[in-house]
């Protein structure tokens, strides 16, 4: 399974479409460990750009903090599950607490 997680400064970004980076997650679900993490650019940000973008990485899921309502639409049609809600957190610790089932996940900051 891989998921992304947009990162600024290291710890998960409160504003998914303006984000430094994408922490690109390779985990084994089973095993419920991570098998490697990589720091990648994003293309500029312009509407339906990163749902193509990160099916083109090969991403299943992505856990935010917040994303619109129509970004979360775009990704689904790409067969990408979304989590929002989560808190501000380092990538890899975030997806460990997810793998677990104890992925604290809170109210979707993005109102757009």
């Amino acid at each position: 399974m891989r998921i992304a997680m947009p990162v600024t400064d290291g710890k998960l970004s409160a504003h998914f479409g303006h984000c430094q980076q994408f922490a690109i997650i390779d985990v084994d679900a089973d095993n419920k460990e991570i098998k490697g993490c990589e720091l990648v650019d994003p293309p500029a940000h312009e509407p339906g750009v990163l749902p193509r973008w990160l099916a083109g990485l090969h991403v299943e899921l992505i856990i935010a903090a917040g994303m619109g309502r129509r970004a979360q639409q775009l990704f689904a049609e790409h067969d990408i599950d979304v989590v929002v809600g989560a808190m501000d957190n380092a990538p890899q610790e975030l997806v460990l607490q997810y793998l677990a089932g104890q992925l604290q996940t809170g109210e979707n900051i993005c109102d757009h």
